[in-house]
């Protein structure tokens, strides 16, 4: 039997409710495809609300807790073992184009970066360098949100081959000279967006892996909608923020939270007890906005949606053109969800509400995962890696302690998995948390804190009553934490093989 390709397609900090077919406001119709296709699991989650640690994750099978890559700013460390090096070793070409934010953007003699400064811009060295990078054998790389001054590597070549040697006023000092005033709008051509190059970069290798006859594990790793909210023309028009449904926070509903949920609506929180590090604490900062500029970014968070779609069509579009579409497991999803007023939030921090660690998580494989269906069997991203293992008949190293979710995809089992881990550790101690998500019930624990959250999410799906004080949960919530020690038991990986002696 021909063992399939696997194309992993990933945005960045996007809402599991922005996918048109499955009842948003948003215009997906490349998504939409897929889900209908496909199959749309309705509760996937991350093991973690930030980029890093879920991205160390996905390549890695294992939790932020166990690969090391515990926040951002820390890097995932080269001796770990990969999905990318298992495939490889079985005989597949293996890629990653886009957003790859395994290592810091500061660089020291203890643990050095390729994505920091200053090799992030030395174009020469990109030139010259496409891997090995974590078990992928070719990379084509970039580091920058929408008009970040970290703009270089691959991306920076690509415009200049493009023929865009002005490339720099469409970015922020010092790489950059764009005024930093400009809101929404991103001057930048579409032909020289980030979403161009990487659908046609991975077009490129999808006609090479054709053309050589080899199977491949490759990974289209976008960045938008991940704010800053710019999107170029005219996409940034294309929704009417006056016609858009905006999530706003439900009177009182932080009354019973953790502390920090409060301070958020206030006008200058003070959060000085978290600091420990020195380091940015983050999303630990006023939410507060105007109603018109809420209004605005979540009309343009959509047209970054949009724009994006188009180009994972490009891909779907290409993989029809080659005859490879048969033959491909393509899984969509993202690193972690965002807030756009839920809750009265904004962007993403220590609030591990379903807005931020549940996902749009779509899969499609011609006729082996049954099409048009939504299910609610929960996932995880730490479950990607020894999942696409598993579908191409190769063995899950004992490293990995996700689950395999193959039969769930396929259809032949119910569920894989009855609870998911999301851990947040942005300090060593004084900002560490831990959630655990069963079929019904949802349990926060901070580290060193009495305090926590408990959410039925079947009669409180907008989680907006926090039970955990509640004395009629008393008995419910010490069984779910019991639940929460047992899982945490669970996800250690397997031992090795005792050997008896005489």
């Amino acid at each position: 039997m021909k063992r399939p390709n696997i194309l992993l397609i990933t945005s960045d900090q996007q809402h599991w409710d922005t996918i048109g077919a499955l009842g948003a406001e948003v215009h997906t119709p490349n998504l939409d495809r897929l889900a209908r296709e496909g199959t749309a699991f309705t509760r996937a989650y991350c093991p973690n609300p930030t980029c890093t640690p879920t991205r160390a994750s996905i390549i890695t099978g294992q939790y932020p807790s166990q690969h090391g890559a515990w926040t951002l700013g820390t890097k995932l460390l080269e001796n770990r073992r990969t999905v990318g090096e298992e495939f490889a070793e079985a005989g597949y070409r293996t890629a990653l184009i886009g957003k790859a934010h395994f290592q810091p953007l500061r660089s020291t003699d203890r643990y050095p970066s390729l994505e920091a400064y200053p090799t992030l811009q030395d174009l020469d060295f990109w030139r010259s360098f496409h891997g090995p990078f974590y078990g992928f054998d070719h990379v084509e790389l970039a580091r920058n949100h929408t008009n970040e001054a970290h703009v270089g590597q691959h991306y920076a070549i690509w415009m200049e081959e493009k023929g865009f040697a002005d490339w720099r006023q469409y970015f922020l000092a010092p790489t950059g000279t764009m005024d930093p005033r400009i809101a929404h709008t991103w001057p930048i051509p579409e032909e020289i967006h980030y979403d161009a190059w990487i659908a046609e970069r991975t077009n490129a290798l999808l006609e090479q892996y054709k053309e050589e006859g080899e199977p491949f594990f490759l990974w289209s790793s976008f960045f938008d909608p991940h704010p800053d909210y710019l999107a170029p023309s005219p996409w940034d028009a294309m929704y009417d923020p006056e016609k858009l449904t905006i999530p706003a926070i439900t009177p009182g509903e932080h009354a019973a939270n953790p502390p920090h949920f409060g301070q958020t609506q206030e006008e200058q929180p003070d959060f000085s007890r978290l600091q420990e590090t020195g380091q940015a604490v983050h999303g630990y900062r006023s939410h507060l906005l105007p109603e018109g500029e809420r209004k605005q970014l979540v009309a343009t968070y959509y047209g970054m949606i949009s724009l994006m779609d188009k180009y994972i069509g490009n891909i779907l579009d290409k993989l029809d053109a080659l005859g490879l579409a048969d033959d491909t497991i393509v899984v969509f999803t993202t690193d972690h969800g965002h807030f756009f007023g839920q809750h009265g939030l904004q962007y993403k921090g220590g609030f591990h509400y379903e807005d931020l660690i549940k996902l749009p998580f779509l899969v499609r494989y011609p006729g082996q995962v049954p099409a048009g269906e939504r299910k609610t069997a929960i996932q995880s991203l730490v479950d990607l890696a020894p999942t696409f293992l598993s579908l191409c008949g190769l063995e899950i190293p004992a490293s990995m302690t996700g689950v395999d979710q193959s039969g769930v995809w396929l259809g032949r089992q119910a569920e894989a998995r009855d609870h998911a881990i999301c851990e947040f550790r942005h300090e060593p101690t004084t900002i560490h948390q831990k959630t655990y998500v069963g079929r019904r019930y949802k349990l926060t624990v901070y580290y060193n804190h009495p305090y926590g959250e408990l959410f039925d999410l079947e009669l409180d799906p907008g989680e907006a009553r926090n039970l955990w004080d509640n004395p009629d949960y008393g008995a419910l919530k010490s069984e779910l934490l019991l639940k929460f020690l047992w899982a945490e038991l669970g996800k250690e990986p397997m031992p090795m093989p005792r050997i008896w002696h005489a």
